[in-house]
This record gives C-alpha cells, structure tokens and sequence, in this order.
C-alpha cells in the first residue's frame, strides 16, 4: 500500500501516529486526507465489516438528499453542521447555497485535522454565509452561543447531526445533547442525524467486532445503538417520512438503493 498524500501540517496537537475517524472516514469515500495508518486501520475494518465502504457512501448521500429536502422543500435557510468531518464533494453550504444562495451555515467540529482543513469550508455564495465553530459536542451550550453570532436563531435551524452521537460513549449524554440542541431553535426547526447500529435485521451482525477492533486501534472510541435507543434522539420531534430507517431507504433517488446498517433519520421540531 502506498501512503496518500498528506495532509496539511497542523496544530502541535494532531498525532498522525494513530488513526483517525475523520481521516478514515476520508479514505472510505474517496478521499486524500489521509495517513497510511489510517489506510492500514481502515483496511482492516472493512476486512471485517465488508459493508463500511457502502455506509460511508450512503451516509454522504442521505446528507445530500436531506439538504436539498429541507433547502427545497421546507424553505430551511440556515444550518448547523455538528461534526463536520473532513471537506468532501458537496458540503453543506454548497448543496443549500445552490437552491438558496442566501443559506447561512456553520459548521462544528473540533478535531484538529478538520480544522486545518476548515478554511475551505469558508467559501460561500455571496449572498449567504458559512463559518466554523471549533468545539466539542459535549458542550452544547458553548455550540449554541458561538452559532448564534452566524445563525438568527429566532428563525428555523437544521440541526445536523450526522454520524457523530455514536462518539458520545453514554446514552444519556447523549440524549442530554440532542435536547439542548434542539431546545435553542424555535418550531420548524429539524433534526437531522445518522448513526451506526448493530441490529442483524439491517445488516449490522458484523460492526460490534470492527468496532472493537477500531477502539483497540483507533480513535475517538465509537458504539452503535439499536434502534429504540437511536429512536428516543427523535423524542418529542415529529420524524419525516419514512421516519427512522437505514440511512439509504431515506427517500433514495434509486429503487434499488441497498440497506445499510446505519440509521437515518429527518424530524421537524413542532
């Protein structure tokens, strides 16, 4: 195997000596910022759950559809993006700002190498707006105060949360976040989350041994959930049809889009 080409030199606190979720989840769709460690762990995974390449894939996917949903349908104009992850094809800002040139975006993340990269989520249409917030998703409140110098949070909010409450070991902590989150945007606002799961019935049978295998090897630590508990996220929030599934079955543009063992999910706040 042969090592990417490597990321921009970054903070004193980015180790490239263990691989990364963001950098992984960056050479499973395509991506070049990447490390060889992060190919090597990578590699492995999807040696053990031959389906994480197809998740990845489908998770960017059902970002897309979701946004152009909420930018077409909803009239949604502003976006929290929390856990940005890596700058790919068609971020945020560019799938809203193409149908509302005037969407407002920030973006969330602490991780040091999506901050290094963060500038070029900085780009926007010159009627809209993007910016980056540096914080954990621990701490609602510090995501919320910084938001609100970019988002007029009197106005609906979607709230993204893709593939990043399965970092937040505790399912209570968990909870605790959506709510606090969802609590500082007004009605019409929108949840909009993927998460990992282990349920056979969607074909998950294989991702508690990939993901011990990543916590032994990797980080941050990660852990699916089943449905119920990916499900109580959505409490008090009115889920979008066809509600929670596989984040593939979520209004897919093909008929023979493939199940995928990670949860999708839109909900309106009312």
């Amino acid at each position: 195997m042969t090592e990417g080409p490597s990321p921009a030199a970054g903070p004193a606190r980015l180790d490239t000596s263990v691989a990364h979720n963001a950098r992984v989840w960056n050479y499973w769709v395509g991506g070049k910022d990447n490390y060889e460690v992060d190919q090597r762990v990578g590699d492995h995974v999807a040696g053990m759950f031959p389906v994480i390449r197809a998740v990845a894939r489908a998770d960017r996917e059902f970002l897309a559809r979701a946004v152009r949903y909420l930018a077409a349908e909803r009239g949604i104009r502003q976006f929290l993006d929390v856990g940005t992850g890596l700058p790919t094809v068609d971020n945020t800002h560019e799938i809203a700002q193409r149908i509302a040139p005037e969407s407002r975006i920030v973006y969330v993340d602490n991780d040091p190498i999506v901050l290094v990269h963060a500038r070029s989520l900085l780009t926007s249409s010159p009627e809209g707006v993007t910016d980056y917030v540096d914080a954990d998703v621990r701490d609602p409140d510090a995501i919320v105060q910084r938001a609100a110098g970019t988002l007029d949070l009197r106005q609906p909010v979607a709230v993204m949360m893709l593939g990043i409450l399965n970092f937040v070991l505790d399912t209570d902590e968990a909870r605790d976040i959506v709510r606090r989150l969802t609590a500082a945007v007004p009605s019409g606002s929108h949840l909009v989350l993927t998460h990992p799961t282990c349920d056979a019935d969607v074909g998950g049978e294989g991702n508690a041994a990939a993901m011990e295998f990543w916590n032994a090897h990797a980080t941050p630590p990660i852990t699916a959930r089943g449905r119920a508990d990916v499900a109580a996220f959505l409490q008090g929030l009115r889920p979008v049809e066809p509600g929670l599934v596989p984040c593939s079955l979520w209004r897919p543009e093909s008929a023979s889009a493939a199940v995928v063992p990670q949860y999708g999910a839109v909900a309106v706040k009312p």
